[in-house]
């Protein structure tokens, strides 16, 4: 009887939170000296002054809310509950819906019956600890690619389609090299819009184009990389009626936040010392710093985590820039002052050097990260960190996950390698709580088989005559 009073009165305040929502969220220039603000209906996801936007809320919280997270745990019949991004819709209720309203729910959230995020949350691998050389109740992996495309990308596209679905948009573009093309494609079917997809020609793994294409994508091959087809889908999303769901869109950030949400509800809300992820285009970590910045402002976490950032060898424009590796110039966030000019300079000499990103981990095979001064801004707030590892120590990284029984990617295996290197430069310690995000499942066969096939790699187990 006590246990269903106290229910009903953290239904009542939350129920009462939920009415000061309405109307309450915003964008808003992620630069603080510009600060320039925008209706929750905007689609330009570009200040006018050129930088990003995020979304904002005017309301903090409860943290009561937790209690209603658990609780869903046990969904009762209902998909939101069951999600892992939507059982959190009070923290990205950018449609200021009454949320325990499930009629408005299924009116305004889009989700693929509850499957996004459902079965994410972090593990302990005893054979990965025993590879980085850390005990094991130290580090956890949360592994993304048990979403339904099999990437992480699920958890903020179903944010950003809820958005275009707000906005009444009929067709959504992006680029991609390979596991937006996938997550995009699945929501627009699901949704009953169209889809382009940009890709460099010859550079997606065929695992991820045969999504694509099952989910009746329309495929535009551009000649170059990443960063050219991502040019071409912002051109081709100006001149139509199209949107953008890239990670440039502050609605998928809002999403990704759920990735740090199931690891810390797991953790009780007590933060480790570092959360680990891959560096592409730094989405991920662009929405881990905003998620991190609003639970200390909000009260619900006391410790701020390290972010470590890992970047393939081959596509290390973060790792270049940040560590002062290019005119011995460290670039920083400093509060929204950061060096323009600086990045300027070094894309510039990537063009005419013909500095193309080469690197077998495609998901992470990114020269101009398209988040890179919202991921300094996440840097500069965690006191985070950003190396490189070699193909060879991604592969590494991924096939000991797999010894665990857990299926992660190449970008993904830039996670134990790279908390190994760290671990081994004394830059993180033996007895730090660590969680690392393995950002997609493996969908490109022939790296797992070529890597067991050759009997030199530490983890090979090849065939026998």
């Amino acid at each position: 009887m006590a246990k269903k009073f106290v229910s009903f009165l953290i239904f009542k305040l939350v129920s009462k939170y939920i009415v000061t929502l309405q109307n309450k969220s915003y964008l808003k220039c992620s630069i603080p000296k510009c600060g320039k603000e925008y209706p929750i209906t905007s689609t330009e996801f570009k200040c006018v002054c050129g930088n990003l936007l995020d979304v904002k809320y005017k309301s903090n919280p409860p943290t009561n809310l937790k209690d209603i997270f658990y609780q869903r745990r046990n969904p009762q019949g209902s998909i939101f509950n069951e999600s892992g991004v939507w059982r959190f819709r009070e923290l990205l209720n950018f449609c200021a819906i009454e949320t325990n309203d499930l009629a408005q729910c299924s009116k305004h959230l889009v989700s693929l019956d509850g499957a996004e995020g459902r079965q994410s949350k972090p593990y302990h691998m005893s054979k990965v600890s025993k590879f980085i050389g850390i005990e094991n109740e130290k580090l956890m992996l949360q592994p993304e690619g048990y979403n339904p495309s099999g990437s992480f990308k699920d958890n903020g596209m179903s944010a950003a389609v809820t958005h275009a679905k707000m906005v009444q948009a009929k067709k959504i573009i992006c680029a991609s090299t390979g596991n937006t093309s996938a997550s995009a494609g699945m929501f627009a079917a699901n949704e009953n819009m169209d889809c382009d997809v940009y890709i460099p020609e010859g550079e997606i793994a065929p695992g991820k184009l045969s999504q694509a294409y099952q989910f009746g994508t329309q495929l535009i091959q551009v000649k170059g990389n990443f960063d050219d087809a991502f040019t071409k889908s912002l051109e081709a999303t100006s001149q139509s009626n199209g949107y953008t769901v890239n990670s440039i869109n502050p609605f998928r950030i809002e999403g990704q936040k759920t990735i740090l949400y199931r690891a810390l509800e797991f953790l009780n809300w007590d933060t480790p010392d570092w959360i680990v992820y891959p560096g592409g285009a730094l989405g991920n970590t662009s929405s881990c710093g905003k998620c991190l910045m609003e639970l200390y402002q909000w009260g619900w976490i006391k410790k701020i985590p390290r972010i470590a950032v890992i970047n393939a060898e081959g596509a290390n424009t973060l790792d270049v820039l940040y560590n002062g590796k290019f005119e011995d110039t460290e670039l920083r966030w400093n509060n929204g002052n950061f060096d323009t000019e600086l990045i300027e300079r070094y894309y510039t000499k990537m063009n005419d050097d013909g500095i193309r990103p080469k690197t077998k981990a495609t998901a992470i095979q990114i020269g101009k990260p398209s988040n890179l001064l919202k991921g300094l801004r996440a840097l500069e707030f965690t006191n985070g960190i950003v190396i490189s590892v070699t193909d060879k120590e991604m592969l590494d990284g991924m096939s000991v996950v797999g010894l665990n029984g857990f299926d992660c990617e190449m970008a993904s295996g830039a996670v134990p390698a790279g908390i190994k290197k760290l671990l081994n430069d004394n830059i993180m310690k033996k007895d730090d709580e660590i969680v690392g995000i393995l950002t997609g499942r493996q969908k490109e066969p022939l790296l797992p088989i070529n890597y067991h096939n050759d009997p030199t790699n530490q983890f090979a187990k090849p065939p026998k005559q």
